[in-house]
């Protein structure tokens, strides 16, 4: 994140389990669902009031939680998130499907989902980060 003509308040934030991460000046910021667009907003915002006359925010993702792939698949193990990455892309990435594979789903626990429930998803769905993906064997 680059606060511009403030490198005291520019750098990398690493954000918690929950989306958060703390900042000088403004303290705690809740960035969990926000584009960088939005979060670009809520830091002018917070900082326009009381600390900066107009403040300029730059905010770009340099590390995405990584999706983990298990089950029908060539290679099981963490793999590095891409932004707009189908499950058949992700699927594509970790060597394919093996010949036992399930190929029209994907059943899919999301990161932060405390119940740890799976979920079944069209492969044509969008990867988010740090999703834990399984290809199931097909019955016959």
């Amino acid at each position: 994140m680059d606060v511009f003509n403030h490198e005291d308040l520019s750098g990398a934030f690493v954000l918690d389990g929950a989306g958060r991460f703390s900042m000088p000046l403004i303290g705690p910021v809740d960035a969990s669902g926000l584009t960088g667009a939005e979060l670009e907003d809520l830091l002018i915002s917070r900082l326009k009031p009381d600390y900066l006359v107009n403040p300029r925010v730059s905010v770009s993702v340099e590390f995405y939680r990584p999706y983990y792939m298990m089950g029908e698949v060539g290679t099981t193990g963490t793999f590095p998130y891409v932004e707009d990455m189908t499950y058949l892309q992700a699927i594509a990435i970790a060597g394919g499907y093996s010949y036992r594979a399930k190929k029209d789903v994907v059943f899919v626990v999301r990161a932060g989902d405390d119940s740890r429930e799976e979920i079944r998803l069209d492969v044509n769905e969008k990867v988010r980060p740090g999703d834990i993906i399984r290809v199931a064997e097909r019955l016959f």
